[in-house]
């Protein structure tokens, strides 16, 4: 390192903030230090700088899928985050399964990741016995999820304030995709699907208070296509005038579908859907959604790693990010 910083006319300082990422240089700097240590064949050795630290410097991040846009985007705001702490993010895929995700702990555990954050869909229960002192940041809704630090969405209340937005345009015909069978709904939390079930919740919390309103459920699966296929049906069944997707994944087949059916978006049928994920924006029409508050879950989540990583006795938080109704085309009747 010290060869490296003389010929590139800088501190060996410089050249650690500029090959580890810790702290910014210019973009003069940097260049000089990159062509310097290509130069003279210099590489970090990170294998004997974790020993040296007792860290690795990487942190894990567990989610059911990689091709839900969701996932991909908080990978993105994730890594992004890290990198101002010095850290780097490897993302892999559970299947939503308890045994993927179980999996992901324990390789955690195992000395791969300095923390791991755990999107749950099918593991519940006592986290930190299978953590054992790794530092876990839980995110999902999971309600039996028990001695872990948790970030969540206002699932219910961002439900209910899409299903308001419907309401006040004069809809009272109205269907959730993607909602669990009605009996399931209050059942105790600790299954799969707990986010679809109390977002279909706060749906039907909205219909009930609104006099005239009736909702029903139409439910075929949880990605694009079963979306379209669910447009489809609505298109071809029973009358509807609004629709609250409970992602915008299925949101997004929803306005395929009902397009094939011959309904159009917004002229007779409004749609909704939930994420904000970068794609609502984009579509023809645009698709209002409800924003569960992004950047502010990255913060928390970053936030409670760290503190976490200082501090492992720490007591367990639980943090519920701000949610907004991004309104576009999809509500926006002439």
């Amino acid at each position: 390192m010290r060869d490296v910083a003389t010929a590139a006319g800088v501190s060996p300082m410089t050249v650690s903030n500029v090959l580890t990422g810790r702290r910014a240089t210019s973009p003069e700097v940097r260049r000089a230090v990159l062509e310097a240590s290509e130069r003279l064949g210099y590489r970090l050795n990170v294998a004997a700088r974790s020993l040296r630290r007792g860290r690795t410097g990487v942190v894990g991040l567990a989610v059911p899928s990689l091709d839900a846009p969701y996932f991909g985007q908080l990978a993105g705001r994730l890594a992004a985050r890290l990198a101002r702490e010095g850290l780097r993010l490897v993302v892999e895929q559970t299947g939503a399964s308890p045994e993927g995700e179980a999996a992901a702990v324990r390789d955690s555990r195992g000395g791969a990741y300095d923390g791991l954050v755990l999107s749950a869909v099918g593991l519940g229960g006592d986290v930190r016995a299978l953590a054992g002192d790794l530092p876990v940041v839980a995110l999902g809704e999971r309600q039996d999820l028990r001695r872990v630090d948790h970030v969540g969405m206002a699932n219910i209340e961002g439900a209910r304030a899409a299903a308001a937005l419907l309401l006040e345009r004069g809809c009272r015909r109205l269907a959730v995709v993607g909602s669990p069978p009605w009996e399931q709904l209050d059942e105790p939390g600790g299954h799969d699907g707990d986010a679809f079930r109390l977002r279909a919740r706060g749906v039907r919390d909205a219909v009930r208070a609104a006099p005239g309103a009736r909702v029903r459920a139409v439910t075929l699966g949880t990605a694009l296509e079963d979306g379209v296929r669910c447009g489809r049906a609505l298109a071809a069944g029973e009358p509807v005038d609004g629709v609250v997707a409970l992602t915008d994944t299925l949101a997004l087949g929803v306005l395929r579908g009902l397009a094939d059916g011959g309904l159009r978006v917004p002229d007779d049928v409004l749609v909704v859907g939930f994420d904000d994920v970068r794609e609502a924006a984009t579509s023809v029409p645009s698709l209002s959604s409800v924003a569960p508050g992004h950047d502010a879950m990255v913060e928390e989540v970053v936030r409670l790693l760290l503190r976490r990583m200082a501090k492992p006795a720490a007591a367990e938080e639980d943090v519920v990010a701000p949610f907004a109704v991004v309104e576009r085309e999809s509500t926006r009747r002439a």
